[in-house]
């Protein structure tokens, strides 16, 4: 039937079958040696309910792996973009150090913060993953390059055409540019920048949860929470602190600019929750229960 198949036993008889099974989880106290040896896992406090734990464990890093992709994949869209409207006479608007500080500054530490995360309400009563379906499968590619990413674009061009004089500089060649116009370039990068760390911010919020509000889930982890104060401090640190400003090639924006991409990452926060609410409802299998067949429980327990 495609189902995994796992096995629990203790004696020698049940070698066979926890050898055969997908997944043979034999009793670590009176288990016999012979058990143990065919068997995948071995149940070190024979307890059953320790199983269930495992299987939560489980999918919590799977998923917390999975959210952890999704943040990072969601910047790709808007660090490749400028390049490509380059082509179509549009001002630099982004860096190779500006790239630099986002995914070594921004993403690195923030990624690593989701091993933390905590489980979502209906993490053990949605339907389990198929096997055949990988980790990073096309529903992870498609929130990110094809959903988050782009919205996270929309928000560094409206930041950057915004910043003050950006637009009269497409009519002009770069070589030709004053040195007003240079600095209102580098402002327009600053601000893109700017903007790409704030649509982070907000990725980083809205993939703690693939289904469940934030509203009821509550505020990340700690760590993530650290991680998400330490970026603001980067990035301010990099916009108006000299010595980052030299090194970064930014510069000092006005308070529109530092206010509208916060803005903006407020909306793609509320369009996330929305698109939550609508997903919810089939976000698992009703009614299933992976503790119950048929509403009687599993593994001659109760829950």
């Amino acid at each position: 039937t495609g189902e995994v198949v796992a096995m629990t036993g203790d004696g020698v008889n049940d070698a066979p079958a926890l050898k055969q099974a997908q997944v043979g989880l034999a009793m670590g106290i009176r288990g016999t040696d012979v058990a143990k040896d065919a068997a995948d896992i071995v149940l070190l406090d024979d307890n059953f309910a320790s199983i269930i734990q495992g299987m939560e464990q489980g999918r919590l890093a799977a998923v917390n792996l999975q959210k952890s992709i999704m943040y990072t994949l969601c910047s790709k869209i808007p660090q490749v973009a400028p390049t490509f409207a380059e082509l179509l006479g549009v001002p630099q608007a982004l860096k190779v150090t500006h790239v630099l500080l986002v995914d070594i500054g921004t993403d690195i530490v923030t990624a690593i913060a989701y091993a933390v995360q905590a489980s979502e309400a209906d993490l053990m009563h949605s339907v389990p993953r198929p096997m055949s379906e990988r980790l990073v499968g096309w529903r992870v590619l498609m929130y990110s390059y094809g959903y988050f990413g782009w919205m996270q674009m929309a928000c560094c061009w409206a930041t950057f055409f915004l910043v003050p004089g950006i637009q009269d500089l497409m009519s002009v060649p770069a070589d030709e540019w004053t040195a007003e116009e240079r600095l209102v370039d580098v402002q327009g990068m600053t601000a893109y920048y700017w903007a790409l760390v704030a649509g982070q911010l907000a990725a980083a919020v809205c993939t703690t949860t693939k289904s469940q509000s934030l509203f009821s889930y509550g505020l990340p982890n700690g760590a993530l929470n650290v991680c998400i104060v330490f970026e603001v401090a980067l990035a301010l640190a990099a916009v108006y602190w000299g010595p980052m400003q030299g090194m970064f090639q930014t510069a000092s924006l006005g308070w529109q600019s530092i206010v509208l991409p916060v803005g903006l990452a407020l909306v793609l926060c509320l369009v996330e929750e929305a698109r939550k609410a609508i997903v919810r409802p089939s976000g698992g299998q009703a009614g299933y229960e992976p503790l119950t067949n048929g509403g009687e429980p599993l593994m001659g327990g109760s829950p």
